[in-house]
């Protein structure tokens, strides 16, 4: 794995990311820089290439070219279990629990990622085996508490609201002790109440957990509220990249949104 040199303030940098389908050019020349510390909105239309560019920084593409360099590692064609322990979390935009189980088991699912101990250990409970497990308990925890979700704890996610759905897939990510975490669509589905405490839990990650954020979302109004800085992507390109305020005002991005809501409309 190559090492490069990282900006001062530069968490992730991807240059010059192209993925291609056969003819479709998912990604074409693809550059973007997440600081350390902020929350990063990647915007566009439906087929813009915004699932697709997570896709390859969360290890599941393969890029045709290009490079993906965390904290000054290049991490482009690590399996996604190397992309996760390097500190790289996701929440999806449909939802991944594992319905049957609590959400306690599930985000303790996330955070048995990480423990380390032999079958040995494991079968008699003690050692490291009950000291990581303790550790690991009390982490999740935490995360139950910071997301509203002790009321839920105990049940099987299954049977849970799809809001809270989504919080305990966010609360899974966030069990997985990130460095940065890939946000899909999070108030995707979400009445105004539910996409409100999305927004704040989102805030509250950034600003208390000092978790740096990507965050792919439709929702203007949101990306408006809690983005430092925007990137839109149209038809896999890059079309502008900036502070919220300009992005809204941008030409190319305004013709983008409108062509796409004409589309919806015409029959």
């Amino acid at each position: 794995m190559a090492l490069v040199r990282d900006t001062e303030g530069d968490l992730l940098q991807v240059r010059d990311l192209s993925v291609h389908f056969g003819g479709i050019r998912a990604l074409e020349g693809v550059s973007i820089t997440v600081h350390r510390g902020e929350i990063h909105a990647v915007i566009g239309p439906n087929g813009a290439g915004k699932t697709t560019l997570f896709n390859c920084i969360s290890g599941i593409y393969r890029a045709k070219t290009g490079r993906i360099v965390l904290e000054g590692e290049d991490i482009l064609g690590l399996k996604p279990h190397k992309v996760a322990h390097m500190g790289v979390a996701r929440a999806f935009q449909n939802i991944e629990l594992f319905r049957g189980m609590t959400v306690l088991d599930n985000l303790m699912s996330a955070r048995g990622f990480f423990l380390r101990y032999g079958l040995l250990r494991a079968a008699f409970y003690l050692g490291r085996c009950l000291e990581e497990e303790v550790r690991a308990r009390d982490d999740v925890e935490e995360i139950i508490e910071f997301l509203d979700l002790q009321h839920v704890r105990k049940v099987p996610v299954g049977g849970l609201s799809y809001g809270v759905q989504k919080r305990v897939e966010l609360g899974r990510a966030l069990a997985m002790r990130p460095r940065i975490l890939l946000v899909d669509e999070p108030v995707s589905g979400m009445n105004l109440e539910e996409t409100e405490d999305m927004a704040r839990y989102l805030l509250d990650i950034n600003e208390e957990m000092n978790i740096t954020i990507l965050l792919v979302e439709h929702d203007m109004g949101l990306v408006m509220d809690l983005s430092h800085h925007v990137t839109v992507l149209n038809f896999g390109i890059k079309i502008a990249e900036g502070a919220p305020q300009v992005i809204a005002r941008d030409p190319q991005v305004i013709e983008a949104y409108l062509g796409e809501q004409a589309s919806a409309r015409t029959p």
